[in-house]
């Protein structure tokens, strides 16, 4: 029998990316729930699981690189957007299945290694599924398949996650790997072989080898996006909202499960948990994105993310009651009773907190939508949505160091205040109708964010020269020191694409700094790479030299970065509409 091809009808669309944006759940909810469980129960501590689940989440932070890469090369025998969607789900797959045979946690950096590049063929496979979806759904269908699409994902996470913890009970851990990999190739077959993609329209020629014009494409993404983030006042603050938490995100990072495991539930109680709050969550998502339809998007926006608070403070009250602060070893001996109060809190808090989270969900990427330009739609809002994963990225790094060296009642007092930051930012998420996309602020905008950049750059140094009195809380300014390097790199790259030389040598001393502002995340393995050199220079010779590097770079980075803050960027200014 013949499987029918789903993008051909409404209803087929609909039910096609929901599972579609299962396959991209899949993966995520076994990495943050089910591993993650694994790993605490093997007593690896919550700052290495964090970082794990950190990791895991990098490469969605940066897939906004891979648009123009599927867009150049494209088969249009497989399909533009479904060639690359059958490519990414079997390498998925197949990264997947070659983690069976280690042995964790011993061998965890090779593990992340692995998990890392499989989850860069899901970025990838994302990216292509967001064309995808462009080219295919009508405008009237948009907004419910957004709120099915998330569904779907949270529904995957919940395959990935509860279904893998249920299944460890009867087959082990390595097993379930096996069932990872065949969902996602079950979607493959029956979802993505049978589609047909419509024939888009007529390519231009491509002229010279394909690699450059790769990065042609490359280049001309990186005005796009400069000018549409910094255009308007309601786009320049979707930029800076990406980057902000939406809200506490504890209980729905690693210190859940975390959480879950050392107060005494099984695997099979876990998975509960973690069922009953994906599906609460995923109903959530697609009732948060009628409402906002209904009552509109930053009136509902601001009331969910200022309640996702609450079931954090209330468990976070409880830990502190019955006196659970610190985090305890699931194997340690003498380990002390748990009250039945702190479980039933946890299953309170977990629901209520994924009801708020579900309805902030969907309505906080159609508030993107909103400000984007239709003009470039998809590289736009792909990067807020890499930019929104970036955020989960950095606060699950940073959660898992805090537990540690906090306690969880203090970690979850500071995800609050830290979640209610982006709140100043709603009021101005908005465009009236007929308004430009560029405004004659854009200039204004750009010198605001170099000069700011800048001047992050250069508290490095005060920094670095007194890290130690920072005690506990050093890990966690050097993880927002390399949000700055990374975000000031990108500046200086898409600057020199935006002035090009009308700033001179200012730009390409630029374009030089960047690359080396990106390797500012070396100083995490200097011991390991001074070993690489120690048939030539001892260690400590080599960190003393590496230390003027890591002194030197931010403070040209920063020095060139003010500069770029005086210049005019007129280049930026509205610019005439083309038909």
């Amino acid at each position: 029998m013949r499987l029918p091809n789903l993008l051909a009808t409404a209803r087929g669309r609909l039910t096609a990316f929901f599972f579609l944006y299962m396959t991209e759940g899949i993966p995520l909810g076994f990495a943050a729930t089910a591993v993650a469980t694994q790993l605490r129960r093997q007593d690896v501590g919550p700052a290495e699981i964090g970082a794990f689940v950190a990791s895991f989440y990098l490469p969605w932070a940066f897939k906004w690189a891979f648009g123009p890469i599927v867009d150049v090369f494209a088969s249009e025998r497989f399909g533009r957007r479904r060639g690359w969607i059958l490519g990414t789900q079997i390498l998925m797959a197949a990264t997947l299945l070659s983690t069976v045979l280690l042995d964790l946690p011993q061998q965890l950096g090779l593990f992340t290694a692995i998990l890392l590049v499989h989850n860069t063929f899901g970025a990838m496979q994302d990216v292509a599924i967001d064309a995808l979806a462009c080219s295919t759904l009508s405008e009237h269908e948009r907004g419910l398949a957004n709120g099915m699409m998330f569904a779907g994902a949270s529904i995957g996470q919940l395959v990935g996650g509860s279904g893998v913890l249920f299944l460890m009970g009867y087959t082990g851990f390595q097993p379930t790997f096996f069932f990872v990999a065949g969902c996602i190739l079950a979607v493959t077959a029956f979802i993505v072989l049978p589609m047909r993609e419509a024939a888009g329209e007529p390519r231009a020629a491509i002229v010279g080898p394909r690699l450059r014009a790769a990065g042609r494409e490359m280049h001309d993404f990186a005005i796009r996006s400069f000018r549409s983030f910094l255009g308007t006042r309601g786009a320049f603050s979707g930029l800076v909202l990406s980057l902000l938490p939406p809200g506490a995100m504890c209980l729905g990072l690693a210190l859940q499960s975390n959480l879950a495991v050392e107060l005494g539930l099984n695997n099979d109680e876990v998975a509960k948990l973690n069922a009953w709050t994906a599906v609460v969550g995923a109903v959530s998502m697609v009732a948060g994105g009628y409402l906002s339809d209904r009552f509109g998007r930053r009136l509902t926006l601001f009331i969910y993310i200022a309640c996702m608070g609450l079931p954090v403070l209330y468990l976070m009250a409880l830990l502190q009651q019955y006196g659970w602060i610190m985090p305890i070893s699931p194997n340690a001996p003498n380990r002390p009773e748990v009250p039945a109060a702190l479980v039933t809190a946890l299953w309170i808090a977990s629901i209520v907190y994924n009801v708020f989270n579900g309805l902030m969900y969907g309505t906080r990427s159609a508030i993107c939508m909103d400000v984007t330009n239709p003009r470039v739609a998809a590289t736009q809002f792909t990067a807020y949505m890499a930019l929104m994963n970036l955020t989960i990225s950095y606060s699950a790094a940073w959660q898992g160091i805090a537990i540690e060296a906090w306690g969880y009642p203090r970690t979850m007092l500071v995800d609050v205040l830290f979640g209610v930051v982006c709140l100043a930012l709603i009021p101005f998420m908005a465009r009236k109708a007929g308004e430009s996309f560029t405004d004659d602020a854009a200039p204004v905008r750009a010198r605001a964010v170099a000069g700011i950049l800048g001047l992050a750059c250069l508290a490095w140094l005060p920094f670095r020269m007194g890290a130690e009195t920072l005690g506990a809380a050093q890990p966690i300014a050097g993880t927002l020191f390399t949000l700055v390097f990374v975000g000031a790199a990108l500046f200086l790259f898409a600057g020199r694409a935006v002035l090009g030389e009308q700033a001179g040598a200012l730009t390409r001393v630029g374009l030089w700094i960047a690359p080396l502002l990106l390797a500012m995340y070396a100083r995490y393995h200097l011991d390991a790479i001074a070993g690489w050199f120690a048939f030539a220079v001892t260690p400590e010779t080599f960190k003393s030299a590496a230390e003027w590097g890591l002194r030197g770079v931010p403070l040209a980075g920063g020095i060139t970065l003010l500069l770029l803050a005086l210049q005019p960027w007129r280049e930026l200014r509205p610019q005439p509409e083309t038909a």
